[in-house]
């Protein structure tokens, strides 16, 4: 008898229609919107999918061998993910983090194996994907490169994209995700784009001077070179406050315990809602909130 992995248990997440936050009106419009729980994969995040798919194709090419030492620059999740997936295969992972990113998410890369680098809160990510570089060529590591490896959206088109399209049995018309690497909104595009041109792809940016967890608004030198333009119809900003509020209301008006980036694609999610007709607006619920409780969101 074969019996699974916990690699195995990576994908195949649930997809929930909310049942309050729309409201009436939404259903008189025929709507349906639906959240991709990606905190049930078992490092908690949607990156758990790029993750192993990095390392394995990495793998697979001869770049990387078990034993090796590895090195991201991360704001979290993906860190988290790939620290799992260094434990399952046999890597060391350092990771590479601004300072002030929240301590739940440094405690949970360091019970993986972890190693990590503290950045200065005023570099920013930009900082950190600079060090790990400057590690990398001192031959500290290999970088596998969320930002730029095809094997991040990869994941996606192989994996979350066929999933929505099974899952909504092809009547999908809306898809929404936070925008950090843009691995997650650059796969699923592609796939769902490839069964059906006419489904909308919108993607989460946080307005000037909020800063949200998970999703971005880069500087031109350094926006990810996995991110296509072409595959995204429409960008639509939201505020700190807007993401925040939505969190709170996901876990106490739907049973939803989402992280704030999540909250971030659901507030967008609820917009369009009001704009369309007979629509199925799916969004990623990219993490879970318990991954916040140090940052005050979700009050005690």
């Amino acid at each position: 008898m074969k019996y699974l992995t916990i690699e195995d248990t990576i994908g195949n997440t649930p997809l929930v229609q909310l049942q309050r936050l729309p409201g009436q009106g939404n259903a008189s419009r025929g709507n349906v919107v639906l959240g991709k729980l990606e905190g049930n994969n078992p490092a908690g995040s949607v990156k758990d999918r790029p993750a192993i798919s990095m390392i394995k194709h990495a793998e697979a090419r001869g770049n990387i061998k078990p034993g090796d030492t590895l090195i991201e620059a991360t704001s979290g999740n993906t860190g988290i993910a790939l620290a799992m997936a260094a434990a399952i295969r046999g890597y060391r992972m350092v990771l590479i983090m601004p300072e002030h990113l929240s301590i739940e998410r440094r405690q949970t890369m360091r019970a993986f194996g972890a190693e990590i680098v503290l950045t200065p809160q005023k570099g920013g990510m930009e900082y950190a994907r600079d060090l790990a570089e400057q590690m990398r060529d001192q031959g500290k590591g290999v970088i596998l490169d969320q930002f730029a490896n095809e094997d991040n959206p990869l994941a996606h088109f192989e994996t979350t994209g066929p999933e929505i399209w099974r899952d909504t049995a092809g009547k999908v018309t809306h898809f929404v995700s936070a925008m950090g690497t843009t691995g997650s909104i650059m796969g699923v595009s592609r796939y769902l784009k490839s069964q059906n041109p006419n489904v909308q792809i919108i993607g989460a940016e946080p307005s000037e001077g909020s800063q949200i967890p998970g999703i971005r608004k880069w500087p031109q030198e350094y926006l990810p070179k996995i991110y296509k333009p072409a595959g995204v119809d429409r960008v639509v900003q939201v505020t700190q406050a807007e993401a925040e509020e939505m969190a709170r209301k996901m876990a106490a008006e739907e049973g939803i315990f989402c992280g704030i980036s999540a909250a971030g694609a659901a507030h967008i999610a609820l917009k369009i809602a009001e704009e369309v007709e007979n629509a199925t607006i799916v969004f990623i619920v990219c993490d879970r909130g318990d991954r916040y409780l140090s940052t005050g969101v979700f009050p005690a």
